[in-house]
C-alpha cells in the first residue's frame, strides 16, 4: 500500500495524469498512512514520521518526500525502527537557479527600481533615475554554498560570462575547476562580489552567518540574491541595510511566512520579494514527481535508492 499524503492541488503538479499512472501501477494507492502502508508519498503539510505513526503504520519502509529538506518529517524513532528517506529536492536546483538568475539580472539593471517608480505614479524623467546599472558579462559574482541550486546557478552565470567565486568548506579543489569558480573565504566573497547569492543550508554554523558585521562588508551598491533560507541572514541588519539603499536585496524566503501585509519591507524601492516560490515551476514539479516513482520503483524491486538520505546525510541538510 503507497500512500499520497500530498493535498489535491499539489498532487496534481506532482503527479499529472500520466506519472498518476505509473504510480498506480507500482501498487494500491491510499491518501493516509494506515497498518497496511509500505510506502508513504508526502510534502510540506505532512506530519513527522513519530513513534506514534509508526505504531500505526507499523509496515512502513520508505518516505519519499517532493520536497528537499526532510528535517522536518524524520525523527530519531524513524531511523531507529529502519525507515528509509529519500527527497526530490535534485528535482528544483535548476528552477531555484533560473530564479536567482532572473532576480540577479533583475537587480543589476534597476528592473525592480523602475517596475516600483512607475507603478507608484512617480513622473517619467524622475522614474528614469536609478543607481549605475552593471552587466553580468565580467561581473564579480560570490556564490555562498555550492549546492545542488548553487551549483546550478554558478553554471547559468558562468554561462553569461560572469567571474565567480564560492564560500563552502565542502567544496574541493578538483569540484572548484570543474565548476570554474576559485573557493574563498567569505570575508573576500562579500567584499569582492558585486553580486552575492545564498545557496547554503540551515546548519548550527550557517545560521546567521551574515550578521551586522558580515553585510557591513558588502561594497556600496552590491545586490543580494537570497532564494535559499532567510536564517542564513540577520534579516533586521539586512533591512537596516537596504532602508539605506546601501544594497539592493531580491529576497524570496523570509523570517515570517506569509510576509505580513504590512511588513516595511514591502514598501522598499530597492528590495524584490517574491513569496517563496523559487522552485515552483512546472517542469519541477513534474520532475520531482518522475524522482519519487523512480525511487518507490527501486525500493520495491530491491535496488539501491539514487536519493537517500541517511541520518549521516541529513545532519548536512538545512
Amino acid at each position: 500500500m503507497i500512500a499520497v499524503d500530498v493535498p489535491p492541488g499539489l498532487r496534481e503538479l506532482f503527479f499529472p495524469d500520466d506519472l498518476w499512472a505509473r504510480l498506480r501501477a507500482l501498487g494500491p494507492l491510499t491518501d493516509r498512512l494506515t497498518a497496511d502502508t509500505t510506502v508513504a508519498v508526502t510534502s510540506w503539510p505532512s506530519p513527522p514520521i513519530s513513534a506514534e505513526l509508526l505504531a500505526a503504520s507499523p509496515r512502513l519502509g520508505l518516505v519519499a518526500h517532493t520536497g528537499a529538506t526532510l528535517r522536518p518529517y524524520v525523527t530519531d524513532e524513524a531511523f531507529a525502527y529502519g525507515v528509509r528517506f529519500t527527497q526530490a529536492g535534485a528535482a528544483m536546483a535548476h528552477a531555484v537557479a533560473e530564479q536567482a538568475l532572473a532576480l540577479t539580472l533583475a537587480l543589476l539593471h534597476r528592473v525592480h527600481r523602475f517596475d516600483h517608480a512607475l507603478r507608484t505614479g512617480v513622473a517619467w524623467t524622475a522614474a528614469k533615475q536609478a543607481p549605475p546599472r552593471r552587466e553580468l558579462r565580467d561581473c564579480p559574482v560570490g556564490v555562498i554554498g555550492a549546492s545542488r541550486t548553487g551549483r546550478a546557478y554558478v553554471r547559468l552565470v558562468r554561462a553569461l560570462g560572469a567571474r565567480v567565486v564560492v564560500t563552502d568548506p565542502y567544496l574541493g579543489p578538483a569540484e572548484a575547476t570543474e565548476l570554474g569558480v576559485r573557493v574563498v573565504p567569505l570575508d573576500e566573497l562579500l567584499t569582492g562580489s558585486r553580486v552575492v547569492a545564498l545557496h547554503a543550508p540551515v546548519l548550527p554554523e550557517t545560521r546567521g552567518m551574515l550578521g551586522v558585521r558580515e553585510l557591513s562588508l558588502l561594497q556600496s551598491g552590491a545586490v543580494l540574491v537570497n532564494t535559499a533560507r532567510s536564517a542564513l541572514v540577520d534579516m533586521p541588519a539586512l533591512y537596516h541595510l537596504v532602508r539605506t539603499e546601501h544594497v539592493d536585496a531580491a529576497l524570496d524566503v523570509f523570517d515570517e511566512e506569509p510576509l505580513p501585509v504590512d511588513h516595511p519591507l514591502r514598501g522598499l524601492p530597492n528590495v524584490l520579494l517574491t513569496p517563496h516560490e523559487a522552485g515552483g515551476t512546472l517542469e519541477a514539479r513534474r520532475r520531482a514527481g518522475e524522482i519519487v516513482i523512480g525511487e518507490i520503483t527501486r525500493f520495491l524491486g530491491g535496488r539501491p535508492l539514487e536519493h537517500e538520505v541517511t541520518s549521516a546525510a541529513l545532519a548536512r541538510m538545512g
